[in-house]
């Protein structure tokens, strides 16, 4: 109905591609315009200057011949400077980023090994953006960021590594576990020769007391009964000791 008034509203985030007898006269901002139909003006289309998002899914083979799928996930727009040319000069925009997109990756991806891919998805997904922001601004469209989001190998391969993984685990569960119970077995080495060092100055520090008891009865004897020799006391003792139950 506003057209045909000779006005025309574009809306927020979009621009639209203003002809006049077919040929391309303008981008038109957001807002209200007006245009003279009868003087041949007419709007083409309008174009979104919002980020979109492609997810693209590329097979491809590694070094060592895996199949995997790598999954990139490409967010554009398209540049309100260079408006007519996003509109005018591709048919289909997402086609055509997915077709670089399996260009790189199937360049990028077989010259590294499956575990270098899933290590260096970072420097395939730069390649990506690099090759996509060079060829893609001709077209009047920005590559605001490109990531690898996923990388799915063969699910016999994937099998076959969540088996290696889990060996792996095991293996080292299994060296934990000796090593604890070797550290047990030191400590309790130390433990029971702490012990035995303990309980041998026990009987040393017994016998040391001993001697000095009978030193000193020895000593004492003497003085109370003179006459008698060191030989004499000991075979006392010696007889006490005996007759003591």
């Amino acid at each position: 109905m506003g057209q045909a008034l000779g006005c025309y509203q574009v809306d927020q985030s979009n621009v639209a591609i203003k002809e006049h007898f077919g040929k391309f006269d303008d981008v038109l901002e957001p807002g209200c315009h007006c245009l003279p139909w009868c003087l041949g003006y007419q709007i083409a289309g309008s174009l979104s200057l919002r980020v979109q998002q492609l997810d693209v899914r590329c097979e491809t083979k590694t070094k060592d011949n895996v199949f995997v799928t790598v999954v990139a996930s490409v967010q554009y727009r398209a540049v309100s400077e260079k408006a007519s040319d996003a509109f005018y000069r591709l048919t289909n925009t997402r086609e055509q980023i997915q077709s670089y997109v399996f260009d790189v990756i199937r360049a990028s991806v077989p010259k590294l090994e499956l575990d270098s891919v899933f290590e260096q998805k970072n420097d395939i997904a730069k390649a990506v953006e690099e090759e996509l922001e060079k060829a893609m601004s001709t077209y009047g469209f920005e590559i605001v960021q490109t990531l690898i989001v996923d990388i799915e190998p063969d699910v016999n391969v994937k099998r076959a590594m969540n088996e290696i993984n889990a060996a792996a685990r095991l293996r080292l569960a299994a060296n934990e576990k000796a090593e604890a119970e070797k550290i047990l077995q030191i400590k309790k080495a130390e433990g029971e020769a702490e012990s035995k060092y303990l309980s041998g100055l026990g009987i040393a520090r017994q016998r040391q007391a001993i001697v000095d008891g009978l030193r000193d009865s020895a000593l004492a004897f003497s003085e109370n009964v003179p006459g008698t020799t060191a030989k004499d006391v000991m075979d006392m003792v010696l007889v006490t000791h005996t007759l003591t139950p």
